[in-house]
């Protein structure tokens, strides 16, 4: 009989992609949520699982064998009235992660971890193989352009899994990597992150080295010998380990004669010498220090050739969110950035800067996470937006705000103009459409920095400047 697995809270990325393997591996899934958006409504729909657009007790089937719980705040048994029937059932209940424990327990896993990089890294690793004509299985975080989806059962023993050092549940602390059962590694880099959870730097790099110590003898670690962190915490791995970098020393693979125009060119090198030429549409040079990390793991590993890397690192076309062009038929080149942390905006800022040295570089920035609506962390706006001209900064999200030390927008503005940016507030989605109305000149860089949406406006930006600077 096939077996009948429920999900709360499905319409986020990670819930959806469990939800897609545990469908591919004959399971039969339902789930509710309150927000469903394409692409990953479309995915549901598409795989005809059917979900609920509300919580309600009765949504969870009475023959369900499993009943998996995302980790969105709003699901704690003393709010959701779902999730406390679900607990209460009897029924087993599970986090992702512990799912995702269940159907890696007997393949070849390759585990992509760090602060940043991870769903680039990840997701160029699964196209890598695809394009080599392997079948991999793959779960990433992201949404890529190119993939069916951003989940795939395949018929080879290769995983390629998205490590995330968040915990797993509201109920269990596991970071979600430790699930994971990793052979080989890849560390892109260890700043801290999430100071919601993890208040100090040594406390986030803990589960890193619980990742680290579950590689096996035969396994292989290839870290960022640019990142400091990552670098240290390879020095401190027993087993069998590669640095990759393009700045540090101690890099065994790296890149040189690195050429950054509309399309990336450089030479990849191992212990110095050339090993291929490499082409990528992918702006910025963390990008290219990705793609080194990557092609270190592929070609140390022996699971591709030179030639077929080659070809899918110039086929692949980039992870939604990660400075994909979204107005290629106006003159404004509008790109969207994935602003979660300031390490993460400073790569993209920079990535635009090198790629467009002499435009003009206007921002829209949403403090959306924890992190950057976090008074602790005020000290970030004093340099995160270097490069720009002008800043057009959105209200700070609400969810959460009583569980921290919450920032308002007219602290973060005092302080961005403080620190000698010139920044505005913008309250709605209208009211960013008048500014950048009246802001926006025809050569324009404009950069959309958040992990949330911009109260809309990332839909409405690029039609409007399509509409106003047509390019010719």
């Amino acid at each position: 009989m096939m077996k009948k697995a429920h999900f709360i809270g499905i319409a986020g990325k990670g819930m959806s992609a469990v939800a897609l393997l545990l469908k591919q591996h004959g399971w039969e899934i339902s789930g509710s949520d309150t927000g469903f958006y394409p692409p990953v409504s479309t995915y549901l729909e598409e795989n005809n699982i059917p979900f609920a657009k509300e919580y309600k007790k009765e949504n969870i089937p009475e023959d369900a064998d499993l009943v998996v719980i995302g980790k969105n705040a709003k699901l704690i048994p003393e709010e959701n009235e779902e999730v406390k029937a679900a607990f209460k059932s009897g029924k087993s209940v599970r986090s992702f992660p512990e799912v995702i424990a269940g159907l890696v327990a007997e393949t070849h896993n390759i585990v992509v971890a760090g602060s940043f990089g991870k769903s680039t890294s990840t997701a160029l690793l699964a196209w890598c193989l695809k394009s080599a004509g392997k079948d991999p299985s793959y779960f990433i975080g992201e949404i890529v352009r190119g993939f069916d989806a951003h989940a795939h059962s395949g018929e080879g023993n290769l995983f390629v899994l998205e490590g995330d050092e968040y915990p797993s549940a509201n109920w269990d602390s596991t970071s979600k990597f430790l699930y994971y059962n990793p052979h080989d590694v890849l560390l892109t880099s260890a700043e801290h992150d999430h100071i919601n959870v993890f208040k100090t730097h040594e406390a986030y790099l803990e589960p890193f080295k619980q990742l680290l110590s579950l590689i096996p003898k035969d396994g292989l670690l290839v870290a960022s010998a640019d990142d400091e962190s990552a670098r240290a915490l390879a020095h401190t791995h027993t087993g069998k380990k590669v640095l990759y970098g393009i700045t540090n020393k101690e890099a065994l693979w790296s890149a040189t004669d690195i050429v950054l125009s509309e399309k990336t060119h450089f030479t990849l090198t191992k212990s110095g010498e050339p090993v291929m030429a490499v082409e990528t549409s992918l702006l910025g040079k963390h990008n290219v220090e990705n793609i080194v990390g990557v092609s270190a793991l592929l070609l140390e590993k022996q699971l591709v050739t030179p030639e077929e890397l080659v070809k899918g690192i110039k086929t692949f076309e980039g992870v939604t969110r990660r400075l994909i062009l979204l107005s290629p038929n106006s003159s404004v080149r509008v790109y969207e950035g994935y602003g979660s942390s300031y390490s993460k905006a400073r790569a993209a800022i920079k990535a635009v800067k090198d790629h467009f040295p002499h435009q003009r570089l206007v921002m829209v920035f949403e403090p959306h996470t924890f992190s950057w609506r976090n008074r602790d962390t005020l000290s970030w706006y004093d340099t995160v937006f270097e490069g720009g001209q002008k800043i057009l900064i959105y209200e700070p999200a609400t969810q959460g705000a009583t569980t921290h030390n919450q920032l308002s927008q007219e602290e973060i503005i005092k302080r961005v103009c403080g620190a000698g940016f010139d920044a505005v507030p913008i309250h709605s989605k209208e009211d960013g459409v008048r500014m950048l109305n009246t802001t926006l000149e025809p050569q324009d860089i404009l950069l959309l920095l958040t992990s949330g949406d911009l109260g809309g406006l990332i839909e409405v930006i690029p039609e409007l400047v399509t509409k106003k600077f047509p390019r010719s």
